[in-house]
């Protein structure tokens, strides 16, 4: 099966459970690989038959910045659906770290993958 891959898709918004991540907005790192079927796509050429990535893109960092969620987890079950949702997508493996969570660590996050 075919990747499409989105790396490092950068967002800010509240996540956490502790007091000051229910107030402040942090960084939020989001990695998405989305399994699909591109052959028609490189035949015909035409973004008709693509995934279109830059719209996906500005779903999920749009509802990242404005979920709320308290965890991680959450969220990325939130941006699976978002992803699954599309034409063409078959599965979806997403990725969500918080590069400020914990001061002596470069990032937290989790992976998930979802048919």
């Amino acid at each position: 099966m075919d990747k499409i891959l989105i790396t490092n898709l950068r967002a800010h918004g509240i996540i956490g459970v502790y007091d000051e991540e229910r107030v402040t907005s942090q960084e939020i790192l989001i990695n998405i690989t989305l399994y699909t079927d591109t052959r028609r796509a490189a035949k015909s050429d035409s973004l008709e038959d693509c995934i279109n990535y830059d719209a996906l893109s500005q779903k999920v960092r749009t509802h990242a910045e404005g979920a709320r969620r308290l965890t991680i987890e959450a969220l990325a079950e939130d941006i699976a659906e978002i992803c699954l949702a599309e034409v063409g997508v078959e599965k979806t493996l997403v990725r969500v770290e918080k590069p400020e969570a914990i001061d002596f660590v470069e990032n937290v996050g989790v992976e998930i993958l979802r048919p």
